[in-house]
């Protein structure tokens, strides 16, 4: 079992930057491959980033962010982030870090096994 917790959203202006933490209890994540998903509402839930497991080498990004958005992963800290910059009103959403046991990066959210509760993020034109 592992739990997870999201925090670091906000409302920020378009074109600014925010940095989210997903932060893990339970068992430690360092043999998961991480992902952010977003949801805007009334939209499906979509994939941002993922990073793989252990040395966290591989980063993976959704075309939309690509650029933009840098996924990280500190293991001493049970702890994943994802920095934003350049932001855009479209980025609105809630943002979630969630874990999956598949062996590659996986955009697919039915792969992903473990979730957070979110964290909203709002950019205002």
């Amino acid at each position: 079992q592992v739990q997870l917790v999201e925090s670091g959203g906000g409302l920020v202006q378009a074109g600014g930057s925010l940095r989210l933490s997903c932060a893990a209890s339970g068992r430690t994540f360092s043999g998961y491959n991480i992902g952010w998903f977003r949801q805007a509402p009334g939209k499906e839930r979509e994939f941002v980033a993922a990073i793989s497991r252990n040395s966290g080498s591989t980063a993976y990004y959704a075309d939309s962010v690509k650029g933009r958005f840098t996924i990280s992963k500190e293991n001493a800290k049970n702890t994943v982030w994802l920095e934003m910059n350049s932001l855009k009103p479209e980025d609105t959403a809630v943002y979630y870090c969630a874990v999956t046991t598949t062996i590659g990066l996986s955009p697919r959210k039915n792969d992903y096994r473990y979730w957070g509760q979110g964290t909203q993020v709002t950019v205002s034109s």
